[in-house]
């Protein structure tokens, strides 16, 4: 089993139901759970056509879950202004060409993230060797190669600023995929993490299944570059957030969440680095077995 932060499950924003699958965390927040990947929806409800943003486009096939789920929240063909990524891997964007055609929709994402997202590069093959759990055995079957929205696809603005959303910005991310970026809003210090951090050991499916809280690094199997992992981990506990919404897992509030993130940031080689794998320079943690334990 992959090491891990818990965390009380007081923590978790258990959220309103609403249509379309959707969990509601805030007036203008909302989440659907695509099998194990999180979609997320920006946006007042109601806000009609061009008044929302999507962050995320979910695993293949979600495509009429996702198109539910914004039409319940924000009305009957209501598109976004925009689709944001935190970063390309298949699980964030199995729909994102269709959905970018089917709204005529400008896609955002970090420029070091566009070879992945135009069609030209692939991902570095995954890493069944760290361990964790089903998921990570698997890995290798998950598909590497790009998507193609070049004639949609932009980069995010130099300054930090989020199109079509005033009061958030995004944040360099970088670890889990070169261009990874989280979004961040100071106003209610809302934080949409992506895979920087995640609140499920995202490498077992019976963890992705229950989906018991806790705080995780970044899915190990698709991680490359551990030293910009842990840095981007720094950064974003930093901020000391009082909600974070992250690709994999449910979302967590409050004091004991911020806890478990300081802990994750403090203690990072030892929790999230897996102990063996193709880009793992060396043993992060002695061979033991052993769950990880706060100190």
């Amino acid at each position: 089993m992959a090491q891990q932060i818990p965390v009380d499950p007081a923590a978790v924003m258990k959220g309103e139901e609403s249509a379309g699958g959707l969990r509601i965390i805030g007036p203008d927040i909302a989440y659907r759970r695509i099998v194990f990947v999180n979609v997320v929806f920006l946006g007042p409800a109601g806000a009609g056509d061009r008044g929302w943003v999507l962050v995320d486009a979910g695993l293949p096939a979600s495509r009429g879950a996702i198109v539910e789920a914004a039409e319940g929240r924000f009305g009957p063909g209501a598109r976004p202004s925009a689709i944001l990524l935190t970063h390309g891997h298949f699980d964030h964007v199995g729909v994102l060409e269709d959905l970018a055609a089917d709204w005529d929709a400008p896609v955002f994402a970090h420029p070091l993230e566009h070879p992945y997202l135009n069609g030209t590069a692939a991902y570095p093959a995954p890493d069944p060797g760290v361990g964790g759990g089903l998921l990570a055995r698997l890995s290798p079957l998950f598909p590497t190669k790009p998507v193609d929205v070049a004639d949609r696809l932009a980069p995010l603005p130099q300054d930090g600023t989020v199109p079509t959303l005033p009061g958030w910005r995004w944040i360099h991310t970088p670890g889990h995929a070169p261009g990874h970026v989280s979004f961040w809003r100071e106003s209610d210090r809302t934080l949409v993490a992506g895979d920087a951090f995640v609140t499920t050991a995202q490498e077992s499916a019976y963890a992705a299944l229950t989906q018991e809280p806790e705080l995780h690094g970044p899915p190990m199997y698709l991680t490359t570059a551990w030293d910009d992992a842990r840095r981007s981990v720094e950064a974003l506990a930093a901020l000391q957030p009082d909600r974070v919404v992250t690709g994999h897992g449910r979302p967590l509030q409050g004091p004991e969440m911020r806890r478990a993130l300081d802990t994750l940031a403090r203690d990072f080689d030892a929790v999230a680095i897996p102990r063996s794998g193709r880009y793992v320079a060396e043993p992060a943690a002695p061979q033991d077995g052993s769950a990880y334990r706060p100190a």
